[in-house]
């Protein structure tokens, strides 16, 4: 593991990023950033809106400046889902901060998402979240410092789990 001043969390929609974030970032004394936050305010605009009016590319341009130009220590920071698909934003992340992938199945993913069309995913319009998930999975896995199964935990194992393997 690289030295710990941020725990990054990454993975699909639904795996926990924000809610174990926030649950994380309690238990171990630090601070909490949702960077989908940071692009809705830096854009001014839902991520679902993005989407549908600029395109799925215009998501991404705006998560990878919002990504490189994030400078903090002391965080847990939960991305978007699509932030492995820029080379440059993982690698600035990846100079302070423990990357870790917050692995669930594609069933637990539809489960927990429901209608994805309406959570501002960012996929190629011809992209089925099938498709989606095995090409990001790829993706999570390079950029992993830490994998940890969500599957079947509550967001409290979760958190548990980072801790003893992070620390």
């Amino acid at each position: 593991m690289p030295p710990l001043n941020n725990i990054v969390l990454i993975g699909m929609p639904g795996s926990g990023k924000s809610t174990v974030g926030v649950v994380l970032a309690k238990a171990s004394a630090l601070a909490f950033v949702d960077t989908d936050l940071l692009i809705q305010a830096h854009a001014g605009h839902s991520l679902q809106n993005i989407i549908d009016n600029e395109g799925y590319e215009a998501l991404r341009r705006v998560e990878e400046q919002v990504l490189c130009n994030l400078e903090v220590a002391g965080h847990v920071i939960a991305t978007g889902g699509s932030a492995v698909y820029s080379e440059r934003a993982m690698q600035h992340l990846k100079r302070n901060s423990a990357i870790v992938f917050l692995d669930i199945s594609l069933a637990t993913v539809r489960q927990r998402i429901g209608d994805f069309s309406l959570r501002g995913i960012s996929k190629r319009p011809d992209q089925t979240l099938e498709e989606l998930f095995a090409e990001r999975r790829t993706l999570y896995a390079r950029y992993a410092d830490l994998i940890v199964n969500g599957e079947h935990k509550t967001q409290d194992q979760v958190c548990e789990e980072i801790q003893r393997e992070a620390y």
